[in-house]
């Protein structure tokens, strides 16, 4: 089994996310550091992939910065979406020459580790056909946007746990019309730190990975 760092970031701004996510990826490229493994809470903040369209975002970046969203464009697929407090964001900085070099697969992975996580929560999540992400009753709990660079990942997904709903009324998630959800929302009352621990645990499986919790976290 390869090795892997988990790293909890805490509550951290997305743009500074960004920059660790990056510097991580350009070491693993590099050889210097094994697959890492990020979890992160963002405050609000409304992000836009390379594939996004304008029309999708409801509010102008000027609104919702008078609303207190942040606005980012970035260079992972997909397209708009939000990031906010009660949210679960894992970004993976895996190098797929030593797994799979599929991204397809990878995608599926992510969705996979989702669903067995949420399982074992107590509720059942579900794949939708010809999308990308994880669904609970036609609603939405789980986003996801990647980029690959030299086979190396960045950015990941976002769960949605107690997450303030409200805020997706300024956008259109992903481009999708479907409605929304969180775990809270469904009945889950297991605690962030048991999805996180369910999520890392499942995560090591589909990846074929060993989690190591480093001793200093890194600068």
């Amino acid at each position: 089994m390869r090795p892997c760092e988990l790293h909890d970031l805490g509550l951290l701004p997305f743009p500074e996310a960004w920059d660790r996510q990056r510097a991580l990826a350009e070491r693993r490229k590099l050889g210097e550091i094994p697959d890492q493994l990020l979890f992160v809470e963002h405050p609000p903040v409304v992000t836009m992939g390379r594939n996004g369209q304008e029309k999708h975002l409801l509010a102008s970046p000027e609104q919702l910065a008078e609303l207190g969203i942040a606005y980012v464009p970035v260079d992972r697929g997909g397209d708009v979406t939000f990031h906010g407090p009660g949210q679960i964001v894992c970004y993976p900085i895996l190098d797929l020459r030593e797994w799979k070099r599929d991204v397809g697969a990878y995608l599926r992975a992510l969705e996979q580790l989702l669903i067995d996580a949420i399982a074992d929560c107590g509720l059942t999540a579900t794949r939708w056909p010809g999308k990308t992400g994880v669904w609970i009753g036609g609603r939405k709990v789980a986003a996801m946007g990647v980029h690959l660079s030299r086979w190396v990942t960045t950015h990941g997904f976002a769960l949605n746990y107690d997450t303030d709903l409200r805020y997706f009324r300024h956008i259109v998630p992903c481009g999708l019309t479907e409605p929304v959800t969180s775990l809270w929302a469904e009945g889950c009352r297991a605690t962030k730190a048991e999805v996180v621990t369910a999520l890392t645990h499942h995560f090591a499986q589909q990846f074929h990975l060993e989690i190591l919790v480093p001793q200093e976290s890194f600068s």
